[in-house]
C-alpha cells in the first residue's frame, strides 16, 4: 500500500487537526529541520504521536536534514522583489551563505524559494537584477542552474538532530541534494553511532549530479526521494517529466521504494478543491511504481490541510485499484 504523508507546520499544528488527517488516510509526516531543530519542535512531535494514538495509527515520523541545500540566509521580514529592481547580494541584500557569493559571476541565475523567483548577477557581482519578482520568505532554498557549490554533506544541526532521533520517535531520516554514497554513509554512520540504527535513510534525488549517479546510491538508501523542486530548478521545466520517469524507471528495475514530492497539490494551499492535473499527476506517480507520496507546504502552511489529505489518499486507493 501506498505510504501518504503530510508536512508537519502552523496550519496542522493541533492534536485535532492531525487526528482528522490520520482519519482520513495519512500514514505519516515530515518534519523540516531547515528551520528548527527536533528539540524546538517537541511540543508539534508530541501533538502528531498523540493525534495518531487517537486515531489508531502507528505513524511514521520523517525528518528532513539541513545538508548541503543552499538556502538564503534568515530575514526579520520578507522581502518584497519587483522585477527589474536591483538588490544587494548578501550584507544588507539577500543573505546568502559565504559559499555561494564566492562563486558568483556577472549573468549567473539564481532561483529562489523552488524557482519562484529568479534573480540575475549583475556585472559588479554584488547585487542581482530581478528577473521574476514575488516575496522572498526567510531561509528559502538557492539554486545556481550551471553552478556547483560544495558543502558537507551534515551540519552541526544535523549530527544534533540524529543524535536524538530516536528519543523524538523518528522511523527516517531524510537527506537532501544527495550527491554520492560517501554522503549516505557519513549518515548512516551517526544514526549507527546514535542508536538508531534501524531509522531508514531517504535520499532526495534534487541535482543533475544525483541523478547521474543514481544507481550507485541504491544499495546505501532504504527509499528514494524524486524531489521536484530543486529538481526542478536544476533544469528546464519541461525536462523535469522525463527525469522523473528516468528515476523511477532505475528505482523499480532495482526493487528499489520510491518516493514523490513537491506541488502534487500545490493549489490546495488556497484552493478546497485540487485542479485536474494535480490528481492526474498523483495518479500517475503510483501507476509509475511511487512506494509513497508526500505534500509539503499544502499541510504546514495552507488552509485545507486535511482536505489535501482527504484528495491525498483517494486519488492514491484509486490508481493502486486500477493498477491491478
Amino acid at each position: 500500500m501506498v505510504e501518504i504523508y503530510g508536512t508537519l507546520g502552523p496550519s496542522c499544528a493541533s492534536i485535532e487537526i492531525l487526528e482528522e488527517m490520520f482519519r482520513s488516510g495519512m500514514t505519516g509526516m515530515r518534519l523540516n529541520l531547515s528551520h528548527i531543530s527536533l528539540a524546538d519542535a517537541a511540543e508539534q512531535v508530541e501533538a502528531f504521536h498523540t493525534a495518531a494514538a487517537r486515531a489508531g495509527i502507528s505513524p511514521k515520523l520523517l525528518i528532513d536534514m539541513q545538508g548541503p541545500e543552499l538556502r538564503a540566509g534568515a530575514l526579520t521580514k520578507p522581502i518584497p522583489l519587483e522585477a527589474g529592481q536591483e538588490i544587494g547580494l548578501g550584507g544588507n541584500g539577500i543573505p546568502m551563505p559565504a559559499a555561494v557569493l564566492e562563486k558568483l559571476k556577472p549573468g549567473q541565475e539564481i532561483l529562489l524559494d523552488d524557482g519562484k523567483l529568479l534573480l540575475q548577477v549583475t556585472e559588479n557581482k554584488s547585487t542581482g537584477k530581478v528577473l521574476r519578482g514575488g516575496l522572498l520568505q526567510s531561509r528559502k532554498s538557492i539554486a545556481l542552474p550551471g553552478l556547483t557549490v560544495t558543502l558537507p554533506a551534515l551540519t552541526e544541526a544535523d549530527l544534533a538532530n540524529l543524535a536524538r532521533a530516536r528519543d523524538f520517535g523518528v522511523t527516517g531520516v531524510m537527506q537532501p541534494f544527495v550527491r554520492s554514497r560517501e554522503d549516505l554513509d557519513a549518515i548512516r554512520t551517526a544514526l549507527d553511532a546514535a542508536g538508531g540504527a534501524g531509522i531508514r535513510l531517504f535520499a532526495k534525488i534534487e541535482s543533475r549530479e544525483g541523478m547521474e549517479r543514481l544507481e550507485s546510491l541504491l544499495p546505501a538508501a532504504d527509499e528514494i526521494v524524486i524531489a521536484r523542486g530543486d529538481l526542478g530548478s536544476a533544469m528546464p521545466l519541461w525536462e523535469l517529466p522525463a527525469a522523473q520517469k528516468q528515476i523511477a524507471a532505475v528505482c523499480s528495475r532495482a526493487g528499489k521504494p520510491f518516493m514523490v514530492v513537491t506541488q502534487m497539490l500545490s493549489s490546495m494551499e488556497q484552493n478546497p478543491v485540487p485542479t485536474r492535473a494535480e490528481v492526474s499527476d498523483i495518479f500517475n506517480a503510483v501507476l509509475d511504481g511511487a512506494a509513497s507520496v508526500m505534500v509539503t507546504g499544502e499541510t504546514a502552511a495552507g488552509h485545507y490541510p486535511v482536505e489535501v489529505i482527504r484528495y491525498l489518499t483517494a486519488t492514491v486507493r484509486e490508481a493502486e485499484r486500477y493498477r491491478q
